[in-house]
């Protein structure tokens, strides 16, 4: 699912609540609020009354402030209309701008780190590390497959319980950011451990087939059969350190849905994806982020849909920042956002560009250093735009032409735009696919594993031949 950049109402929900809404220790201002601030004044002790043409006056602002709340859907879900009548303080200038800024410098921190390790992710032989190459045919699917899961999600928070689905979201992307938070800090803490660590290796192998050989067998028939691989995971001692450091945010992300921790899980995934998301060229590239281009437009200003399952989606699939931390600190509550798809389609073709600079072998990163120039001016864009117009923006529309336009405008000026179309990403990743597999006689890449099958057919083909010798 694709969520864009806004601020106020879409923030993470906590017990069908949107936090900052409707929250009844909240103080409106005079500026935001008009009129129904006023109505709640009064004062009071011996002596202090209320003008009886003021108080009937006040109530009757109240009264309407709170028939605009309940048209608008400001007030908390399921609550009365006294819980929901005070409106949330209006930003400061100061804590928007921390809050932007904050989203910006956490955009741009797992798209610079993740694309230098989408180099050595290649490069790597670690099999658990194996990049998932993305084709131009995958590239033109996938609007329609995020179409679909974003509409299906929105029908179902519409018919069944919010809190149930949640609920189950909740503990898959538990599962799921421990895995990708404990891979995200593994590097990091590995140059912390002391030379005499006891690290033993371990391997978590599932395979499918029968039989203890790991090769491939002919049956009397002479089928040939494989033992496939389903999962096969190296780690070692030092992994599941990391493990257990992820897994305390994990349980303080179940327990308080922390903006903290949301972030932490939400930077976790998306370097992960910009260094495991590999495109295999330009032009997929180019059909990914324009086909998403179209589709960020149309769910955010065509319908209501994107922003509805952004507010009612309990999962760190969004990084938030408090508009109001300098006032509230950590327990701040109105919330700018940025959608994690807005960070991790421009990420992996700014990690293409890289990889294109480094297989020029010029010792420079001009392409790369432009498209995350372009990715700022972008996602700056998007922001200033937000704030003219008081709208969610689809921070898409902004970044696609950014980091597609200024990249192909400096291949053009240095006449290298045939070079960057016709380099391929998967020629160098396919030379290292064998180890993908520990099976000594079968090997990884597509190619050899159907040479390897080619071979055995072609044995077992000329064994019968010389068992029936009539058949030639």
């Amino acid at each position: 699912m694709q969520a864009s950049l806004s601020n106020g109402g879409q923030a993470p929900v906590s017990k069908g609540r949107v936090l900052g809404a409707g929250r009844p220790d909240s103080q409106p201002t005079n500026q935001e609020a008009g009129p129904f601030a006023q109505a709640r004044w009064r004062t009071s002790g011996p002596g202090k009354g209320t003008c009886p043409w003021a108080a009937g006056r006040g109530r009757k602002r109240a009264a309407g402030a709170r028939l605009m709340e309940a048209q608008n859907g400001s007030g908390a879900a399921g609550e009365g209309p006294s819980a929901g009548a005070e409106a949330r303080p209006a930003a400061t200038p100061e804590g928007m701008a921390l809050a932007y800024a904050s989203l910006v410098l956490m955009a741009l921190l797992p798209i610079f780190f993740g694309a230098l390790r989408s180099v050595s992710c290649a490069k790597g032989k670690n099999a658990s590390d194996m990049p998932e190459t993305i084709t131009s045919r995958d590239a033109a699917r996938f609007p329609i497959v995020a179409s679909c899961t974003l509409l299906g999600l929105y029908l179902f928070f519409k018919i069944f319980s919010q809190e149930y689905i949640n609920l189950l979201l909740s503990m898959y992307f538990f599962v799921l950011g421990i895995l990708a938070l404990s891979h995200t800090i593994s590097p990091v803490m590995n140059k912390f451990f002391p030379a005499n660590f006891p690290n033993k290796q371990y391997q978590l192998l599932f395979t499918q087939g029968s039989g203890e050989t790991k090769e491939a067998v002919n049956d009397d028939n002479g089928v040939v059969a494989f033992v496939a691989e389903i999962v096969n995971y190296e780690f070692d001692t030092k992994d599941l350190v990391c493990l257990a450091m992820s897994s305390v945010v994990g349980v303080w992300y179940l327990l308080r849905k922390h903006w903290i921790a949301n972030n932490l899980f939400g930077l976790a995934f998306s370097l992960n994806g910009v260094e495991l998301l590999h495109l295999n060229n330009v032009s997929t590239g180019c059909i990914l982020l324009g086909g998403l281009f179209v589709y960020d437009i149309f769910w955010v200003f065509g319908t209501n849909v994107m922003v509805t399952v952004a507010k009612s989606f309990e999962a760190p699939i969004k990084l938030v920042f408090p508009q109001d931390l300098l006032e509230k600190g950590l327990e701040a509550n109105n919330f700018a956002m940025l959608g994690l798809g807005d960070i991790v389609i421009p990420g992996i073709f700014i990690a293409l560009l890289l990889r294109f600079d480094i297989s020029l072998k010029k010792n420079t990163h001009t392409y790369f250093y432009t498209s995350f120039v372009a990715y700022i001016f972008g996602l700056g864009l998007t922001i200033f735009i937000m704030h003219v117009f008081k709208h969610a923006q689809p921070a898409l529309l902004y970044l696609v032409p950014a980091c597609i336009g200024f990249p192909l405008l400096v291949a053009l000026v240095k006449g290298e735009v045939a070079e960057m179309f016709s380099y391929e990403s998967s020629a160098e990743i396919l030379p290292h696919t064998p180890r993908l597999t520990h099976f000594p006689s079968i090997s990884g890449s597509p190619s050899s594993l159907a040479d390897s099958m080619q071979q055995t057919c072609s044995a077992s083909s000329h064994r019968r031949r010389q068992q029936n010798p009539s058949a030639m």
